[in-house]
């Protein structure tokens, strides 16, 4: 059996990149077909990838792809679907906002396509472009998106099995693609930390993007004057850091970029993890925190409703309500055998046994 794996473009390292790492784990031997490929911005996390078999479309030849991805995505379906895949008898797509699910396959092939969420930026929720800021962005995004609305419905028909991170996307998929999916939560692993680690600050971990919420987090771990680490980078890394210059700041540090070993740390030397993403998705951040033992404090809304148990293993807020979140976490007690033992819902092994379960089922 010829197997075939799919993913949107690997230009950064996240959730979706996790979930393709696993299942390149299962198959090692299956090519890799994305949009685009730049491992120059990929860190240590994208060494594993430089032993791959990784197939990328013409959009790699294009000039300035990398900066022109977002508003080339009018060409993403077409690009999936010039890959020609008549080869392979299964193929699993992971998919997010560039139309993975969109290629094309044999009639006799199964085709599993596992959704990170619907497009965000088709649907209304805050993503990290910010194409209404002007005028004529605003009305030529608006008049682009209508017609991707209609080729994302279309080309979520094709895949012969849906597959959902979370009941949050879940029920997304339902709402915008009129389907059923299966879902399978996505995997988490990080190295076992010292128990004994300190836990003398608080930690925020992702991409400086528009919706994750930092500037929030470092507006109130400022205010509170809390001590806060930040991990990450992304096209807002600029004004975040010009703020805490300009507000003098020093209760607070960025760490840029970090390995999984030196993360893994952080995470397990924190008081808590704490996250500000409007209408997570899943949220994977949460779950490797507490793999280290570290509770989070999270909104009460979107995927950290399926992860972060309220006063067990972290702390959910209403909109708006971080300041009174921290003072609560500090009037609580929170055992590192709790949060571990919800993480472990989340591991990589398990994710690996739903999925070839799933493939074993539809292959008979």
């Amino acid at each position: 059996m010829k197997v075939a794996l799919v993913h949107d473009y690997l230009r950064e390292y996240g959730g979706a990149e996790r979930v393709l790492e696993a299942l390149h784990e299962i198959w090692p031997d299956a090519p890799v077909y994305v949009a685009y490929y730049n491992p120059s911005v990929l860190g240590s996390q994208g060494e594993t990838l430089r032993s791959w078999d990784i197939r990328t479309s013409w959009l790699q030849k294009i000039p300035l792809a990398n900066k022109l991805i977002s508003p080339l995505r009018i060409l993403a379906p077409m690009i999936f679907e010039s890959f020609d895949l008549s080869e392979y008898d299964l193929i699993i797509s992971s998919c997010n906002v560039y139309f993975a699910k969109a290629v094309i396959t044999k009639p006799e092939a199964l085709h599993i396509s596992y959704i990170h969420t619907p497009p965000r930026y088709l649907y209304g929720y805050t993503t990290s472009y910010n194409y209404k800021k002007h005028w004529w962005t605003r009305v030529g995004g608006e008049i682009i998106n209508h017609f991707l609305r209609i080729y994302d419905f279309e080309v979520s028909q094709r895949p012969d099995i849906l597959v959902a991170n979370s009941k949050n996307v879940q029920a997304r998929i339902k709402k915008f693609y009129r389907r059923d999916s299966i879902i399978i939560y996505p995997p988490v692993t990080l190295p076992v930390q010292n128990d004994k680690a300190k836990k003398d600050y608080f930690l925020t971990v992702g991409r400086f993007v528009r919706g994750k919420g930092v500037d929030i987090i470092i507006e109130v771990c400022g205010k509170l004057g809390l001590p806060l680490k930040i991990v990450g980078t992304g096209p807002e890394k600029e004004n975040l850091e010009s703020r805490i210059k300009n507000q003098a700041l020093k209760n607070i540090e960025f760490l840029g970029l970090v390995n999984d070993e030196e993360l893994a740390k952080l995470y397990a030397g924190a008081k808590a993890t704490i996250v500000a993403s409007e209408d997570e998705d899943f949220g994977i951040v949460p779950v490797e925190s507490m793999a280290c033992g570290t509770p989070v404090i999270a909104p009460k809304s979107g995927g950290y409703l399926e992860t972060v148990v309220e006063g067990k293993t972290g702390i959910l807020y209403e909109a708006g309500g971080l300041v009174e979140a921290l003072k609560r976490f500090e009037q609580k007690d929170f055992r590192q055998e709790d949060c571990k033992k919800q993480a472990e819902k989340f591991s990589k092994d398990r994710f690996k046994k739903e999925v070839l379960e799933l493939c074993r089922n539809y292959l008979k």
